[in-house]
């Protein structure tokens, strides 16, 4: 997530630069073509490619708004994770109850710890990379990663669960496919043999139990997103559309700026190559920022902050068990927080 009011152009021009550098070379040859040797049939009338470029702009108009319904989403499923997690800490430490407040101690840090466990599970899970994304296979997001780190691609889940679970219980959830699923069924085993013995009282327990629900929820919307790209068709017919725009976007400015070189002046016909460039950068860029909001746990710059939130719910719920060493919250480098 970009933490500044926006992207400066220092950084946003070499991330698109390869859009102008596509525009300059389709815009450069018809225009020296029609200049040179008299090409006069590469002059074409504006309206049909006007046509065609208020068509693009409505697929990209659609795709943009559908990308970003994804990226909200995504956004207020975590936002109910920070709830759902907060509210089984104070439950946790205000249900379970004996008469031992050391044991009683050691219970909501065992149940509180392996919660963290899961937010780690899950957003590990949510950094895998998928055959549809793109973050590491387009040259100009590869080159932005040098401007942030993504926490998931810099650790190991192994070493992250170190310290939050027993060992027995860290090889158990390593061995599992689904991790984050397999803990809270592990939390789940857990309240109910406290139930069981009387440590959780029938009403609280399906209280409890509820929170989890809600957790597997949480997750399986999170999935949901990860797990199924924005649909193959739209995305193709967007790529479609625009690059065929694109293309014959500076024939149609030679067709208007040449009933002009009578009164101007021939060269007037190279201002097709900037007013090109201009305009079909402004139709690929779009294009490209869809794709970039496609996918919003892919470890892009423009992604949920998941590891910042994780961060944080971990901070609070440490402060409810009464911990005084809390780790630091997570802060954006390069105006990107992950």
């Amino acid at each position: 997530m970009n933490t500044a009011g926006y992207y400066k152009l220092h950084h946003f021009i070499p991330w698109t630069r390869t859009k102008i550098y596509k525009m300059l070379f389709i815009s450069i040859i018809p225009t020296a073509l029609f200049y040179f040797l008299d090409w006069r049939w590469l002059a074409l009338p504006w309206v049909p490619i006007a046509l065609l470029g208020t068509s693009a702009a409505f697929i990209s108009g659609f795709k943009n708004t559908q990308t970003y319904n994804r990226t909200w989403e995504a956004r207020q499923v975590y936002g109910a994770i920070i709830n759902s997690s907060r509210a089984l800490g104070i439950m946790v430490r205000d249900f379970i109850r004996t008469r031992d407040k050391a044991k009683d101690a050691t219970l909501h840090q065992q149940i509180i710890y392996r919660h963290f466990a899961w937010l780690t599970a899950l957003r590990f899970q949510l950094r895998e990379t998928k055959s549809w994304e793109n973050v590491k296979t387009r040259s100009y997001n590869q080159e932005y990663l040098k401007y942030y780190k993504v926490p998931e691609w810099e650790s190991s889940l192994d070493e992250e669960l170190k310290g939050l679970l027993p060992e027995h219980e860290r090889q158990y959830i390593l061995d599992t496919k689904n991790r984050a699923t397999q803990l809270i069924a592990v939390q789940s085993a857990q309240l109910k043999e406290l139930n069981e013995a009387g440590t959780i009282s029938d009403y609280n327990y399906v209280a409890l139990e509820n929170q989890l629900r809600d957790l597997l929820d949480h997750q399986g919307k999170c999935e949901r997103i990860k797990n199924f790209p924005y649909p193959r068709q739209f995305s193709s017919i967007n790529l479609y559309f625009t690059q065929a725009f694109c293309l014959l976007l500076p024939l149609g400015f030679i067709g208007e700026l040449s009933k002009l070189a009578e009164k101007l002046g021939a060269n007037i016909v190279w201002l097709t190559v900037p007013l090109s460039i201009l305009l079909g950068w402004v139709f690929l860029v779009l294009e490209q920022i869809g794709e970039s909001t496609e996918n919003p746990f892919e470890g892009n710059a423009n992604d949920i902050p998941i590891t910042q939130i994780s961060r944080n719910i971990e901070i609070d719920l440490r402060e409810m068990l009464g911990e005084k060493d809390l780790p630091q919250p997570l802060t954006a480098i390069n105006n990107i927080v992950m």
